[in-house]
C-alpha cells in the first residue's frame, strides 16, 4: 500500500502534461464545414469603429445555428502581423458554405 501511493500520485503528475500537450497540439485549422441549402439575409448594417492600435475589427456575420440563421455582431481582436479576411458565405451550386475568417501575410 506504501507504494501504490507514490506511483499513483506519479502516473497523474505524468498524465496531466502529457493531457495538455495533446490538447495543444491539435492542429487549429481544424474546423467543422458549414454546408447550408439556404441562403443567408442580406448583411446587417453595422457601423464600424473607428481604428484601435494593434487590433482588427472582425465585422458581424450571419452564422448557422442549426435551425436558423443569426446575427454574430463584429468585435476586435488582438493583430497577428497579418491582414485579416473576414470569413463569408460562399455559393457553391445549390449550397451555402461558410469561409472562416483568417489571417494573411
Amino acid at each position: 500500500m506504501k507504494l501504490a501511493r507514490p506511483l499513483l500520485a506519479l502516473r497523474h503528475a505524468l498524465l496531466i502534461p502529457l493531457a495538455l500537450m495533446a490538447l495543444a497540439s491539435a492542429p487549429s485549422y481544424a474546423q467543422t464545414e458549414v454546408i447550408i441549402r439556404q441562403a443567408p439575409p442580406p448583411m446587417q448594417y453595422e457601423r464600424t469603429p473607428g481604428p484601435r492600435p494593434g487590433y482588427a475589427w472582425d465585422r458581424g456575420h450571419w452564422r448557422w445555428s442549426g435551425r436558423g440563421y443569426v446575427w454574430a455582431p463584429g468585435y476586435w481582436q488582438p493583430m497577428r502581423g497579418a491582414r485579416w479576411i473576414p470569413g463569408h458565405w460562399q455559393a457553391r451550386g445549390p449550397n451555402w458554405y461558410w469561409k472562416e475568417g483568417h489571417w494573411v501575410r
